[in-house]
């Protein structure tokens, strides 16, 4: 989360793999390092701000994880924005992400 709410690319680059792949509804899931730092990139550019916070990270086994979380910030053109989320990753044993989804409690603000 350190890295992610860096809001630097960089820092998120070390991540993710060719291999990896995310899904942040409402759009398809995006495969690749390349893309899925694009896809990064065309999400910080909607807001003024925005950082996460995690409150709880649940166990599932097997390199995979639950996170329990919000994000809160200001959209461009559409003020203040909340919003729980649910992530699901699942992390290579060298600990990158292999595969990252998100679930998000009210989807209106997409």
């Amino acid at each position: 989360m350190k890295d992610l709410n860096s809001l630097n690319i960089e820092q998120l680059e070390k991540w993710f793999t060719d291999e990896s792949t995310i899904w942040i509804p409402p759009l398809e899931e995006v495969s690749g390092k390349n893309r899925i730092l694009a896809l990064f990139r065309a999400i910080f550019k909607r807001y003024e701000t925005i950082e996460w916070h995690v409150s709880e990270i649940f166990s599932l086994g097997n390199h995979k994880y639950f996170y329990q979380t919000t994000s809160c910030g200001t959209m461009i053109g559409k003020g203040i924005y909340e919003n729980n989320i649910c992530t699901l990753v699942h992390f290579s044993e060298n600990g990158k992400i292999i595969y990252l989804s998100d679930y998000f409690k009210d989807t209106k603000g997409f």
